[in-house]
């Protein structure tokens, strides 16, 4: 699909003046006369950098598309972020739209929806097809992990018998599948995983500080033994790149996320060896369209779920990626 949110608004726009009012919403797909369509929006993640662009967009987006906007920030608080949110959806909605908050931590906001009849939409909010959503578009974890391993791979001559450590973040649904799926594909390869298993950051907060002590403290423990360190998300990464560097020793960093930070340090020709793009805006727009869809006419997406490819960011094309916390 790939269409820029303000294509979607004229196009909705001149069809909304041909029909003489909005459709979609709740059970019956229609909320009548010249309503205004009504969306509730929520995150957990407004505090990271994407979570943070996603929020501005969406009310962007609102904005052009003459949306009734109800946006929720969570703060990674559930507790505080859920029953605002069942508590929107109580007041009226014609449909939901989920920002990068994984499936498995808003049950009660799931049945709210499905019990006033209100589809839910989401961006990055799972990493599998569930009825819990009419429509989940996120990346493909494997092939964030192929494209990651792959460069580690090239940069240290193979996998076989090589020590690498994987960092992960168990909460995060898409964290927690690529560290999985890397573990799985290194042992496989017949590499050694460092530490025995995946090392678990406990907080996306302090996710820096923590990877940081991680391999600092096995590099304290094992001078020279580590090859590789693949960590599930930029932040971490740059942890890991530090402690690399405080001790002197070669082994590379791959990240996710292509931060600011990220491509400055691949640039900088140090440890950072690569990070992934994954391509929010345009993923937004199709999420977008298909909301869109369903306000014209009532139309449900086809499939409720999709995973995208995504770019490998090197220093052969970082000065060509715009940083995810620089989104425009």
């Amino acid at each position: 699909m790939r269409t820029s949110v303000k294509a979607i608004a004229a196009a909705a726009v001149a069809l909304l003046a041909l029909t003489g009012c909005s459709s979609g919403g709740g059970s019956t797909g229609e909320t009548g006369g010249d309503a205004p369509f009504r969306v509730v929006a929520f995150t957990s993640g407004n505090q990271t950098p994407i979570g943070a662009w996603w929020v501005k967009a969406v009310e962007q987006q609102a904005d052009e598309l003459g949306w009734d906007l109800t946006m929720i920030q969570g703060d990674f608080d559930f507790q505080k972020m859920n029953p605002a949110v069942e508590s929107a959806i109580g007041q009226g909605a014609d449909a939901v739209y989920n920002g990068y908050t994984d499936v498995a931590s808003i049950g009660s906001i799931v049945t709210a929806a499905k019990d006033a009849g209100i589809p839910m939409f989401a961006i990055d909010a799972g990493t599998e097809a569930t009825d819990a959503y009419a429509l989940n578009i996120t990346t493909d974890q494997q092939e964030i992990v192929d494209q990651t391993l792959g460069a580690i791979s090239d940069a240290i001559g193979g996998l076989e018998g090589k020590n690498i450590m994987v960092i992960g973040h168990d909460p995060h649904a898409g964290i927690r599948m690529r560290a999985s799926i890397a573990a799985e594909d290194l042992e496989a390869a017949g590499a050694t995983l460092a530490g025995g298993e995946i090392q678990q950051v406990v907080s996306p907060a302090t996710g820096r500080t923590e990877a940081l002590a991680l391999v600092a403290d096995y590099l304290s423990a094992n001078p020279g033994g580590l090859d590789a360190v693949w960590v599930g998300w930029d932040d971490a990464a740059l942890g890991a790149v530090q402690a690399v560097t405080e001790a002197g020793g070669d082994a590379v960093v791959t990240g996710v996320d292509a931060t600011s930070e990220a491509i400055a340090a691949i640039q900088a020709g140090g440890p950072f060896l690569a990070t992934v793009e994954q391509p929010w805006p345009s993923i937004n727009d199709d999420v977008t369209a298909a909301i869109v869809a369903y306000q014209e006419d009532g139309t449900m997406p086809t499939s409720n779920f999709e995973a995208v490819g995504v770019t490998l960011v090197t220093t052969e094309n970082a000065a060509d990626i715009t940083p995810s916390d620089k989104l425009g």
